[in-house]
Formats: C-alpha cells, structure tokens, sequence
C-alpha cells in the first residue's frame, strides 16, 4: 500500500513540476524542473514495477539537485532548503523499510531482503550535511566597524534644542534623529524595563483605507509629550507618568478616497512675543486629512483662534481642482523664521485631474500666505492672488522638511506629477523637478537649487525621506555644510548643502528604454557612489517555500519584463526592483553629527506594475477603498497602472530573502561599513517561528551618543537596539502591535532617560493595527 501511495504521490509531483519546467523552458528558464519532473515520474513507474533500481533513479535526482542549489546559490540556508528540502525528505521515505522491503528479493531459503539502501543513502547523507553546514554561514553578512572616535568636538545639531528635548520631527531642523544624551550605553540597554504605556483610544476602525497606518514621532517639549494619531486627534502626554494631559479631536471624518489615513506628527511653536503662561504663548500645530492646518494651544489643547480661520488655515486654498479625499498633509510641516511652511500629499494615480503640489509659507502667528513654490511654476512665488490657481497635479512633498536657518534655506524632498508611471505630456519644470531634493530660501520662497535623483520617473520613486543635515569635516580639516538625503532606488546623496553640488560623486549610468507609445525614457539615470542599490535580479534569485511555489515565481519572472533597474512600465507588466516601498522610505536615517557616521535600514521588496489601458478599466465599485496597491485607475490618463509587491502563490515574496537589513556608513569616507539582516518571521507565519531572515520594514531610525541605536520598524513587532559601531543587536522588546514608526528619546527633570515608541501597525504591509505608546528606561 505504501509503495502505491508514494507512486500517485510521485506522479503528482512528476506531472506538476515537469508541466511547469516544460513552461519554464520555452521561456528561457532553467531545465531543472522539467529534469525533476521526469525523475520523479520515472522513479514512480519504477516503484510501481517493484524495482530496487528506482532508488538508483532517485539518488542520481538527489545529486543532481544538490549539485544544481549548490551551483545557483552556493551554501545559502534558506536558498537551499527550498530547492532540496521536499526532495531530502521523499529521500529519507524512500529509505524507510515499508519502501525498500518490496522492492528486494526473496533467498532460496525463504529470507526477505530489502533494497540496498546505500545508493540513496550516501546522496541524502551528503546533502544533510551540506544543509547543516549552510546554517553556519551566512552570505549575505557584511561584518565591519565604525569609527569610534569623535570627529567634531562641538557638532551643530540645528535648532536650539536641550539635550533632553525633542522638537521637531528629527529632534531638531536638521532631521539628524540623533540626541545627545549617553545615559542609556551599550553596556547598559539590556536592561531597558518598560516605564509606562498609554492607550489612545484611536483604534483602526471597519470602515477605514486599507493603508490606515501610526506612524507618529512624539514631540519632547519641557515636561510633555505631544503627538498625533492616525485619525487627526491631538494629545499631550506627562512625559515621566504618560498620564494624558488633554486631547483635541479634529473631527477630519472618513472618506474612503484617502489613500493614506495617518499622522506622522505635530509641529511645536513657541511665540517670542507672547509672555509665557498667557493663551497660545506656545502651540502645536496639527495637519489633518481633510487638507487643514489647525493651531492649538500646547498648554490646554484649545483652538488659537487668532490664527487663520478661527483657528482653521484651509490647505485646498488655491486648487483648480478639488476633489474630497485626494489631498491632505500627513507630515509635520516646520516652523522656522516666524513661518511654518507646508507641503502636502495628493493620491498616487487617482486622476489628471488634482490639486497642486505648491509648497506655501504661512505667518506662524496669523496664518497669513507670504509665499508659494509651485514647481509647475517656479519663477513666481509671490502669494497667489484672489480668483488665481497653482498648476494642476505640479509634483508634491508629502514628506518631511529640513531647514538650515542660518543659510536661509529649507529643504524639500519632491515626488512625482499624478500619474507616477506616465510621462507623457509633462512640462519643462516638471520634468526638472520631479524625484529630486530642491532648496528654497527661507525668506522668498524663490529656488536656491536642485538635484534630481531620477530622471523622468516612471516608476514612483519620489524622494520619500526627510534630508539629514551634517556638517562633514574633510581628511584636511575644512568642513563641508552637507546633507545626506536617502531615496527609494538606495542611493545615498551626500550633498554641499549651500549649492546642491555632490560631496560623494554622482554620475550618470545608461537605463533600459522601450517606453509605452507616447512616452519615452531618460537615456541615463544618476547613482551615488554610495549607494544600497540591490544588483539586479536574476531568475535564481526567485524563492519560495517548496519547488512549487518557487518554479511559479521562476515563470512569473519571465513573463514580466525586467532588464534591471529603471526597466519601464509596460503593458505585459514589469518588475520594479528596488520596489515602491523603496530601499529607504520616509523613515529616512539616523546621523551622528560627532563621529560622523550614519545608521540605516535598507529594504529590498521587488514590487510590478502593469499599465491597463482606460478602456479596459471597470466601472468604479460603490466600496471601493484607496489604495495604492492593486488598480489604480488614473482617470483622464490613456492608462491606468495595476502594482502591487511581487508575490508567489502563498503571497511570499518572490524574490529571496534577506528582504531587510541595518546597516552602517562612515559619511566621511561614504563606505558601508556593515550590513546585517534585521528581524525574524515572527509574525509573518501561522506559527512565531523565530528565524531571522531579514524582513522588509517601513520606519526609521534613532541614535543616542550613548552608541546605541533603536530601529523598530520590521514587519515582527518588535523594538530593537543595536550597538551603532557594528551594528550587533543588543536588546530587543516585544510590542504589543506592529512598529512603522520612528523612536525617539528625552530625558525628565530628575535626570532620567526614556525612550519612546509608538506601536499603532501599517496597513500596507499587514502588520496588527493598534493605538499604544510605550516608555521604557534603566531600572
């Protein structure tokens, strides 16, 4: 009976990998599946004819195999155990005597013997062997250390900014993430206890987008915590009990066009002219997602009503078009020189037809316009007047600003002109500013200069992240004023922050062509000299649990088009590796302005897009949601785009891990000194399987001077901190829901250090939604 059942079993497995290595073939891929296939199939007619020869037939299959992983990956763990794990284990059944018994021979004298097991047996021994070795190495590890030593003896941080405080969105208007405070050591983080936890009650809710995320910073402000949540509320929080202080809901509704339903942060103000304890003599300002900007008063939470509109600056001021839902500000926008200036989000592929991405400076005190920069309209940036409008669909910042008050100038990470995968008919200006890092001056809002990251992008890689702000000293002592400013694609743009031009060399590289008609493709495109850019992917580098799903992923990545990065959109569908969600996104990287190095979180998630030509797109669903993931529809446009992550059959990534890492780079030098894989499988399977793989991420880092960095971000909950030098993991604790945002750090009155995460989960990747801010400090 076992030898039937394992011959249906083999023809089943014979019929399934050799129709899809049959596939595979004739579309260029490897011949191993179909040369498995028939192994399989031969080895199954075999045991039905009750010959010991099948066990032959296997072995030869079995090294085979061994001697194909070995060649396409070389002693890779989880590259191996795929390619041969099914086919060691149907070994091992082989070998057991309800197999091997029929298969032998009966003496003269009546004695049964089994098959010789060791033609099968020597082959299954040695691949056992080769699998246990792999799982003591590790391929993809990059081992290295940092310079330790101080380069700058009174580094600026930006701002002016206590030690123990935390103003801004990266502490200070140099987006550095990092604070000066050492109580908290490598010798001592293993020890972190939880201090308190809070509960905001702003929970996701049934009717909310999919990509309803927390991806909120805290503010440090004297003795109080002031933050947001996804849904628009504001709260201040006692920052040594996390006792609520008060909470202001800005009743921003639902509306299931959003595509993001978030709050990254609230801007923190303190008026010069106003004596302190009078109303509104320190505000918070709070952007929400129906497009408005509203002061509140820092001590009580009450609405400032001296400032725009009762209270109210009405962000779709200016729009020719305005559709509900399309527009909103989920960044803080920053205060600086009596302004806060703003950017704003508008929906990826949605329409032709949508707001501007105009950044604007209002008077901080009164909400007054001074000035605006349209990027479809550069040259003019005096305040719009009545009846006017700023260019429809001009490419937007959704994300984060910088500013250097002494130099006047802030800076802007742009992204891209609605729609982001066609170029077609896109001005001049567009097609200056689109993906690319500007400067404007603080005072006119008029353009100090601009450095694109990608050319005519077709492939939504705006720049995504807040630019870090350093001064960089050079091996002869002259210090450089740079900034450092991460991009989707992974390069790393070390720039003169006065001029824009390159401090670690940029040049320029050829990029595939064979646009869709109508459309065209920038012959170069520009790469840093540092640089996380994954290499290209080929078809060995496609993954899955078993032969089955990874022979499927093998298809699918020759059916796609693919000739590297920057391949362009098409209609048969093509690979987009580095991926939307970017190597690093909006949770940008951490910088020490004294040792001068950086601290990161490169991702590699190959994502595909497909254009769907208009007419072949459906009818709008009365449900449906937001989304950027899936259909987009880009009404008035010749194509919509349908993109998603590139995923196999059990919605695993297609492409092999390692998907996440940390890593290090000395700025001074611009080399990554280490990579390690971050995070484990925890909560991305049934069981919390605790293998560290190296899982994709979406959130930022954090450094302290006491040489620690905290990341959460990857997709298991967990919060983490590394030794920054090498990048080892030191100390870990679990969150009670999923981590996609940026942790920061303050100390109280009493001299004591805490650091803070918030744990609110991120629609886009699936991680458990929640609403929970959590302390922890030394014993």
């Amino acid at each position: 009976m076992a030898i039937v059942v394992t011959s249906i079993l083999f023809i089943i497995i014979g019929l399934t990998l050799g129709g899809g290595g049959l596939w595979l073939v004739t579309l260029g891929g490897s011949v191993f599946y179909l040369f498995a296939g028939l192994m399989f199939l031969i080895t199954a007619g075999l045991l039905l004819m009750r010959k010991a020869v099948a066990l032959w037939v296997y072995a030869v299959l079995v090294v085979a195999a061994l001697a194909w992983a070995i060649w396409e990956v070389g002693f890779d763990w989880w590259q191996l155990g795929p390619r041969g794990g099914m086919i060691i284990l149907l070994g091992l059944w082989l070998l057991t005597p309800w197999i091997r018994r029929p298969l032998g021979f009966r003496s003269p004298t009546g004695i049964t013997y089994g098959a010789n097991p060791w033609p099968l047996a020597v082959p299954v021994i040695l691949a056992v062997v080769v699998a246990l070795y792999s799982m003591t190495t590790d391929p993809h590890d990059l081992a290295g250390e940092l310079p330790k030593d101080a380069v700058a003896a009174n580094p600026a941080f930006g701002g002016n900014v206590p030690d123990g405080e935390w103003h801004q969105y990266g502490r200070t208007p140099f987006g550095q993430r990092y604070s000066p405070l050492d109580q908290i050591t490598t010798a001592n983080v293993s020890t972190l206890k939880e201090a308190w936890r809070y509960e905001t009650g702003d929970v996701k809710r049934p009717d909310d987008v999919g990509e309803t995320t927390y991806q909120v910073t805290p503010l440090k402000v004297k003795d109080t915590l002031y933050l947001c949540t996804p849904h628009n509320w504001a709260i201040a929080l006692d920052a040594k009990t996390g006792k609520e202080k008060w909470k202001y809901d800005a009743n921003s509704g639902m509306n299931p066009d959003r595509q993001h339903q978030t709050c990254r942060g609230v801007t923190y103000y303190a008026d010069p002219d106003v004596a302190a304890g009078q109303p509104c003599a320190e505000r918070v300002y709070l952007p929400t997602s129906d497009a408005r900007l509203i002061a509140l008063d820092a001590a009580d939470g009450k609405v400032c009503t001296g400032f725009a509109d009762q209270g109210v600056l009405h962000l779709e001021t200016g729009m020719r078009y305005n559709p509900a839902g399309y527009y909103y500000s989920t960044s803080p926008p920053v205060a600086v020189a009596g302004k806060i200036i703003v950017g704003g989000a508008v929906n990826d592929n949605y329409s032709t037809e949508e707001q501007s991405g105009v950044i604007r400076a209002f008077d901080i005190k009164t909400g007054a316009l001074i000035w605006n920069w349209d990027s479809g309209n550069p040259d003019v940036t005096t305040p719009l007047a009545a009846g006017q409008t700023y260019t429809t669909n001009s490419p937007n910042s959704w994300s984060v600003f910088s500013v250097d008050e002494a130099l006047g100038m802030v800076y802007i990470p742009l992204g891209n002109q609605v729609p982001d995968q066609l170029g077609i008919n896109r001005s001049d200006n567009v097609e200056k500013f689109s993906s690319s890092i500007v400067a404007l001056d603080i005072a006119s809002g008029q353009l100090r200069w601009v450095r694109q990251t990608v050319h005519h992008d077709l492939w939504d890689m705006d720049v995504p992240a807040q630019p870090a702000l350093i001064d960089l000293t050079k091996p002869d002592g002259t210090v450089v004023p740079a900034l450092v400013g991460p991009t989707k694609q992974g390069d790393l743009y070390v720039l003169d922050r006065r001029s824009g031009e390159p401090v670690i060399p940029v040049k320029e590289i050829a990029a595939p062509g064979g646009a869709v008609s109508g459309d065209h493709t920038a012959p170069t495109q520009p790469i840093s000299d540092l640089t996380f850019s994954p290499e290209p992917l080929k078809e060995k580098d496609m993954w899955g649990v078993s032969l089955f799903d990874q022979l499927a992923c093998r298809i699918d990545f020759h059916r796609y088009r693919y000739e590297g990065r920057y391949t362009p959109p098409s209609l048969v569908g093509t690979i987009v590796y580095p991926g939307n969600f970017g190597t690093f996104n909006w949770g940008s990287v951490a910088v020490d302005p004294e040792r001068q190095i950086m601290f990161g979180m490169p991702t590699y998630l190959a994502f595909t897009s497909r254009l769907v030509p208009a007419a072949d797109i459906p009818p709008r669903g009365q449900d449906e949601k937001g989304s950027e993931q899936g259909l987009n529809r880009n009404d008035g446009a010749p194509y919509g785009v349908f993109m998603g992550p590139f995923l196999g059959l059990l919605k695993i990534p297609c492409q092999a891990p390692p998907w996440g890492y940390v890593a290090g780079v000395d700025l001074r030098t611009g080399k990554i000194a280490y990579m390690h894989k971050n995070g484990t499988v925890h909560d991305m399977t049934p069981l919390p399987l605790p293998f560290k793989v190296g899982v994709p991420g979406i959130g930022g880092p954090m450094l302290t001077k006491g040489g620690v960095a905290f990341l959460g971000a990857a997709v298991d909950n967990y919060l983490r901190a590394y030794d920054v030098t090498n990048g080892q993991e030191l100390w870990q604790a679990r969150l009670p829901a999923g981590g996609q945002a940026t942790p920061m750090t303050y100390a109280t009155s009493d001299n004591k250090q805490y650091v803070v995460m918030v744990a609110g989960g991120h629609g886009s990747v699936g991680t458990k939604p929640g609403d929970y801010v959590i302390a922890y400090t030394l014993p």
